[in-house]
C-alpha cells in the first residue's frame, strides 16, 4: 500500500472492520487502486449507470450481464464500505448508494432479458388482448427498497406486474403471463443467484399476492381485484412503501396510485388501524421469542421494526384524507408527524435518533460479512469491532446506548398502541346493558344503581338502552362492531354521570353512538381514546347542537384527540395555506378531483367550526369574537370557492375575474352563528362582450361549490334574493347596473340591508367600486319623515309575518327585540350619513349604536342600555340555539333552513326590552326630525 495517499489512513483503519473488504481486496487487488482513487467521491446512480453502459458490449449474454452486475456491486460496497466506517458518508447516504444500485442493476437487467426474450424467432414481443399495444413488467419494490432506505446486505421486496393480458406476436407464441413469469424468474437469477463472483441482491417474492403460492406475475386486472376481495389488514402495511423502479415507471406509477391508494389509505380516519397493528405486532413478538431473537436489533424489542411500525400507523389512520403522508422513508414520515403534532417533538426525536443509531448499527454488523444479520454478535472479537464502528471505547458503553435507544423506542410504541385501558366500575355497568338488566329483578337492580350514580330518570335510561339494543341498526352490525359497542354503552353510562344532568348527557351520547355505530373507524376511535369520549361528553352535556353536530360529521371525532387546538386563537392566513395545501395535493382536472376538493372545503370547514364551538362551551370565547371569527371563516371560504370555481371554468377571457363577493345580513354585519346561511349577491366590472354570460356562469358554479351536498356534507346555504329585482333579477349586476339601480330603483329597505352589506371576496377594483357606489347611497340625504314612514311600515310587514301566540317573547321577532333594534340603526345610518359619513362604515349594530350616541343623535345613556340589551339578546339567543331550546322553530342545523325562533319568558329580558322600546320612541314618536341634546 502507498502510506503516501491521502486516503490510505482511512483504508488501514477499515479495513480491520470488515473481512468482507479484506476478502474483496485480496481476492482482485485491482480494486484497491479505484477504490484510491474514487473514495472521496459518493457513488449514486449516474456513475453507477455509466460503469454498465461503458461495459454494455460485455453483456452480450446471461453469464456475461450476470458478471457486469456483480462487477458493479464489489465496486460499490467497497467504496461505500470505508466511506462509512471511514467517517465520509452518512446514513442518508449509505442507504440512497444502496436503493439507487438495487434500481440501477434491476431495470438494466430487465431490459436485456425482455430484449432477449421478445426476439421474433422466440417469443416476440407481448401485446394486449384488446388493442395490440406492446406489454411492459413493472417490478414494484417493497420494504426498505420501496422506502429509498435500503440497507447494505438487505433483500430486496419485488413485485412483478403487467398492464393488460393477450399474447406474444413471435413464431413461438405464448401468453402474456407465461412470458412475464420466465421474464421474473430470469431477473431473479440475474440478481439472486451465486457465481463465482457473488450475487448482486437477494430476492424476496413472498410478498407477492397469494405469497409464495400465487403467480410470479400478474396483470393490473388481478392485482386490483386481489386487494378488494383478498387483500389482508398486514398488507396494507406492506404496500405503504410500494413504488415503481422498473418498467414503464411513469406510466405505472400513475396506475399502480389508482389501484393501491383505496386499498392502503381509507377515505376516513382509520382508527381500527391500531387493533391490527397491535395483532400484527404480537405475531411478531411471539416469532421472537419462539426464535430467542432478543437480540435482533429489526425484530427485537425497541428495534428498528417497532419505528416502523409507529410511523406506518398513523399513515394508515390518516392517509386517507391527508394526502402528504403517503410518503415512504421512514424518517421524513416521522419528522411529517411532528410538524402535524401527531408527534411529540420529544417522541420525534427520541423515534428520530434510535432509527439513525440502530440502522447504522445494521449497517455495521452486515459490513463484517457481507451477511443479511441483524444480530447482534456473540464473539467478543466481533463485538470490539462493532464498539469501536459504533464510536465507543468497549462493549459495554456501547450496550448502554443501545438499551437506552430501544428503551425509548418501546415506551413510545407501548404508549401509542397500548389498549385501551378499562376502569372496574365498567365490568359492573356492562350488566346494565344486558337483558336481564332490564325486566324483574334485574331492572329494580339496575334502577337502584343508576339512581346512585346520579341519573334522576332510571326508568327512561332503562327502557332507551333496550330500544338502542333491539333495534335493527344495533342487530344488523357485524361482530366486531357489536363488540365495540358492547364495550362502549357501559362506558358511556359512566361518563355521562360526570356531566349533569346525567340522564339529557347520556341520551345525547347514546343518539351519537348510533348514528355512528355503522362506522367501525369512529367506535375504533371511542375505544382507543377514552379521554376522546370525555370530552365528547363534555360537549354534548353544553350544547344538543354540539352533539347533532358531532352525529352529522363525526370525522369532527379526531379533533377531541387534540384538545390544545381549542385553546389556541385562530390563525386564518395559516389556515388558508393549510387549506391552499390540502386542495394542490389534489390537483384542479377532473370530475373526482372536483369532488374531492369539495370535501377537503367541507372537512375544513366543519373542522374550524368545531374548534370554535369547543372554545365556545369552555366559555373562551365572547359571542361578538366568535361571531367575528366564523365571518372571518366564511370569507376564507368564499375567497377559496371563487378561485376554485373560476380555475374550472372552461370558457374564461382573463386570468383572474373582475368579480366580486359581496355579504349581506349576518355575513355581511359579521355577525354569523353557527348555522347561518349566507346572503349574498354578486358584481363584476369588465367591458369585455362575453362578461355577462361567463360571470353568470361563475356566479351558478360558486354557489354549486357552496350548497352541494357530498358525502362530507355541505357548506352553506345561500340567498340570493338581495341582488338587484330580487329573486327575478339577474344573477350577477355589472357595478354600473348595480350602481343605477341603489341610486334610481332601490327600496327603502335595500338601502336599509345595504347599511349592512360588506364586499368579502374577490377583484380589488370591484372592492373599490362597490365601497364608493355603498357609501354614495348611503349618504343620499332623506325626508327624514318619510324615511320613518318608510322604515315603521317595512317593521310592521316583518311582525305580521312572524305572529307569536305562545305568550313567550321572541327575542327576534317580537316588539323591542332584535329586528327592532336593527331598525332603528339603520334608521340612523340612512337618516344621517349625509352630515355624518362615519356612520357608513361597516362597524356593527353596536358601534354604531354607540357612535349614534357620540354624535347627538340619540341619548348616549340610552345608547348604552340598548347596546347591552342588544347584547344580551344575542346572548341568550345563542344559548338557547345551543342547547335546542329554541321554542317552536327546533335546533338550527347544516342544512335544516326550518324558521327558527328563540322565546323566552318576558321577565328575564324585560329591562332590555323597556330599554330599546323607549329608544323607539325617542326616535321614530319623539325626535325627527331634531336631534337629541
Amino acid at each position: 500500500m502507498h502510506a503516501d495517499h491521502p486516503h490510505e489512513k482511512i483504508i488501514e483503519a477499515v479495513l480491520p472492520c470488515s473481512r468482507y473488504v479484506q476478502h474483496l481486496l485480496k481476492s482482485e487487488p485491482g480494486l484497491l487502486t479505484e477504490l484510491r482513487q474514487n473514495l472521496k467521491y459518493a457513488i449514486f446512480r449516474e456513475e453507477m449507470q455509466a460503469f454498465l453502459d461503458a461495459s454494455v458490449g460485455a453483456a452480450n449474454d446471461e453469464a456475461g450481464l450476470n458478471n457486469l452486475l456483480r462487477s458493479l456491486r464489489k465496486r460499490v460496497m467497497l467504496r461505500l464500505i470505508v466511506r462509512d466506517l471511514g467517517g465520509l458518508a452518512d446514513l442518508a447516504e449509505v442507504m440512497m448508494s444502496m436503493t439507487d444500485l438495487a434500481e440501477t442493476v434491476i431495470d438494466f437487467a430487465l431490459g436485456r432479458h425482455h430484449a432477449w426474450l421478445a426476439e421474433s424467432g422466440r417469443y416476440g414481443q407481448p401485446r394486449s388482448a384488446e388493442r395490440g399495444i406492446p406489454q411492459e413488467m413493472l417490478v414494484i419494490a417493497m420494504g426498505k427498497l420501496g422506502g429509498g432506505e435500503l440497507n447494505v446486505s438487505s433483500d430486496v421486496d419485488l413485485i412483478f406486474i403487467y398492464p393488460e393480458d393477450g399474447e406474444t406476436s413471435g413464431a413461438r407464441s405464448i401468453s402474456n403471463h407465461d412470458f412475464f413469469a420466465r421474464l421474473g424468474r430470469r431477473l431473479i437469477a440475474s440478481l439472486n443467484d451465486m457465481t463465482p463472483d457473488g450475487f448482486v441482491f437477494r430476492v424476496d417474492m413472498r410478498l407477492r399476492p397469494y405469497g409464495e403460492s400465487g403467480p410470479l406475475a400478474m396483470s393490473f386486472a388481478m392485482l386490483e381485484e386481489y386487494f378488494v376481495t383478498q387483500g389482508r389488514e398486514w398488507e396494507r402495511y406492506a404496500w405503504i412503501k410500494s413504488r415503481v423502479i422498473a418498467g414503464p415507471w411513469a406510466q405505472g406509477s400513475v396506475l399502480m396510485e389508482r389501484i393501491t391508494q383505496p386499498f392502503v389509505f381509507r377515505k376516513y380516519l382509520d382508527f381500527g388501524a391500531y387493533e391490527s397493528m397491535r395483532d400484527l405486532h404480537s405475531q411478531i413478538r411471539h416469532e421472537v421469542s419462539r426464535r430467542e431473537m432478543h437480540e435482533n436489533i429489526k425484530l427485537g424489542p425497541g428495534g428498528i421494526r417497532e419505528i416502523e411500525f409507529i410511523a406506518q400507523v398513523f399513515q394508515l389512520i390518516r392517509g386517507g384524507r391527508d394526502a402528504s403522508l403517503r410518503i415512504r422513508p421512514t424518517l421524513a414520515v416521522l419528522e411529517l408527524l411532528r410538524e402535524k403534532r401527531q408527534l411529540s417533538d420529544q417522541a420525534a426525536a427520541e423515534l428520530s435518533d434510535a432509527y439513525y443509531f440502530l440502522r447504522n448499527l445494521e449497517h455495521r454488523l452486515q459490513y463484517l460479512d457481507d451477511q443479511q444479520t441483524q444480530t447482534l454478535p456473540e464473539s467478543s472479537a466481533d463485538q470490539a469491532l462493532i464498539a469501536i464502528t459504533m464510536g465507543f471505547h468497549g462493549y459495554d458503553d456501547f450496550l448502554r446506548e443501545l438499551d437506552r435507544h430501544r428503551c425509548n423506542v418501546t415506551g413510545h410504541f407501548e404508549q401509542i398502541f397500548a389498549a385501551p385501558r378499562q376502569s372496574q366500575k365498567l365490568d359492573t355497568l356492562a350488566w346494565l346493558w344486558q337483558e336481564q338488566a332490564m325486566e324483574g329483578a334485574g331492572a329494580e337492580a339496575a334502577t337502584a344503581q343508576l339512581v346512585t350514580m346520579g341519573f334522576s330518570n332510571p326508568e327512561r335510561i332503562l327502557g332507551r338502552l333496550q330500544e338502542f339494543r333491539a333495534s335493527v341498526r344495533y342487530r344488523q352490525l357485524p361482530k366486531s362492531s357489536k363488540n365495540r359497542v358492547d364495550a362502549l354503552v357501559p362506558a358511556l353510562i359512566e361518563v355521562a354521570a360526570k356531566f349533569p344532568p346525567a340522564d339529557i348527557t347520556l341520551e345525547r351520547l347514546l343518539l351519537l353512538l348510533e348514528s355512528i355505530s355503522r362506522r367501525a373507524a369512529y367506535l375504533a376511535l371511542l375505544r382507543e381514546y377514552p379521554q376522546a369520549l370525555e370530552r365528547v361528553a363534555k360537549l354534548v352535556s353544553a350544547s344538543q347542537w354540539a352533539g347533532e353536530y358531532l352525529s352529522q360529521h363525526p370525522i369532527l371525532l379526531d379533533e377531541l384527540l387534540s384538545p390544545a387546538d381549542f385553546q389556541s386563537v385562530p390563525d386564518w392566513s395559516r389556515s388558508s395555506a393549510r387549506l391552499n395545501r390540502q386542495l394542490a395535493d389534489i390537483g384542479d382536472s377532473g370530475r373526482d378531483n372536483v369532488e374531492q376538493q369539495m370535501d377537503v372545503l367541507r372537512h375544513f370547514h366543519h373542522t374550524e367550526v368545531f374548534r370554535l364551538l369547543a372554545r365556545d362551551l369552555e366559555g373562551l370565547l365572547p359571542l361578538e369574537t366568535l361571531s367575528d371569527h366564523l365571518s372571518d371563516l366564511a370569507d376564507l371560504i368564499l375567497d377559496t370557492v371563487l378561485h376554485l370555481a373560476w380555475s374550472g371554468l372552461r370558457r374564461k377571457h382573463r386570468d383572474t375575474p373582475a368579480f366580486g363577493i359581496v355579504g349581506y345580513g349576518k355575513l355581511g354585519g359579521k355577525e354569523l352563528g353557527y348555522a347561518s346561511d349566507l346572503d349574498i349577491i354578486f358584481l363584476y366590472d369588465d367591458p369585455h362582450p362575453d362578461a355577462p354570460e361567463i360571470y353568470a356562469r361563475l356566479c351558478q358554479r360558486v354557489n354549486s361549490w357552496l350548497t352541494s351536498y357530498t358525502s362530507a356534507g355541505l357548506l352553506y346555504e345561500t340567498d340570493l334574493r338581495l341582488r338587484p329585482d330580487g329573486g327575478s333579477g339577474l344573477l350577477v349586476s355589472s357595478i354600473d347596473a348595480f350602481d343605477q339601480y341603489q341610486r334610481n330603483q332601490a327600496w327603502v329597505w335595500e338601502h336599509q340591508a345595504l347599511t349592512r352589506a360588506r364586499f368579502v371576496a374577490g377583484d380589488a377594483y370591484v372592492r373599490e367600486a362597490f365601497e364608493n357606489i355603498r357609501k354614495a347611497v348611503l349618504s343620499q340625504r332623506r325626508n327624514l319623515a318619510d324615511l320613518a314612514s318608510e322604515v315603521l311600515r317595512m317593521r310592521q310587514r316583518m311582525q305580521d309575518a312572524h305572529p307569536n301566540s305562545t305568550g313567550l317573547f321572541d327575542i327576534k321577532h317580537d316588539r323591542g327585540g332584535i329586528i327592532d333594534v336593527e331598525f332603528i340603526v339603520q334608521y340612523l345610518v340612512l337618516g344621517y350619513a349625509c352630515e355624518y359619513p362615519e356612520l357608513t362604515n361597516n362597524i356593527g349594530n353596536i358601534g354604531l349604536l354607540r357612535l349614534a350616541g357620540e354624535l347627538g343623535l340619540i341619548h348616549v345613556e340610552t345608547a348604552e342600555k340598548v347596546l347591552h340589551a342588544y347584547r344580551e339578546f344575542r346572548r341568550v339567543q345563542h344559548r338557547l340555539r345551543l342547547n335546542g331550546d329554541s321554542g317552536l322553530g327546533g335546533i338550527p342545523s347544516a342544512g335544516n333552513k326550518s324558521q327558527q325562533f328563540a322565546r323566552v319568558e318576558l321577565d328575564c329580558l324585560r329591562d332590555n326590552v323597556a330599554a330599546v322600546l323607549r329608544l323607539w320612541e325617542e326616535v321614530f314618536v319623539i325626535q325627527p326630525p331634531s336631534r337629541a341634546r
